[in-house]
């Protein structure tokens, strides 16, 4: 099993930046790939971005280009930098790694307001 910490978030003025991180623990040998998704209120969860283990990323279209996403294999942590954020940008923040399972953290608040 995979274990998922997410921590980061916070309350940001539009324009603002971010850097969430997910610290990840137990068999992350067996890990394709992690990415993080959001949930917004009264909406679905949706992608934002994701890497591989030979760190190939994709991003969703509404991040492209303000969002990195990273890993620090020695720190066992995938990060999400998150630039010039926007109000639709809201949402909680989940962290995901897809290897023998899917597994998820419990989110991390992200809120964009002035």
């Amino acid at each position: 099993q995979v274990q998922l910490v997410e921590s980061g978030g916070g309350l940001v003025q539009p324009g603002g930046s971010l850097r969430l991180s997910c610290a990840v623990s137990g068999s992350i040998f067996s890990i394709n790939s992690m990415g993080w998704y959001r949930q917004a209120p009264g909406k679905q969860r949706e992608f934002v971005a994701t890497i591989t283990i030979t760190s190939f990323t994709t991003y969703a279209e509404s991040v492209k280009g303000r969002f990195i996403i990273s890993r620090d294999n020695a720190k066992n942590t995938v990060y999400l930098q998150m630039n010039t954020l926007k109000p639709e940008d809201t949402a909680v923040y989940y962290c995901n790694a897809v290897g023998r399972g899917v597994s998820w953290g419990r989110g991390t608040q992200v809120t964009v307001s002035s």
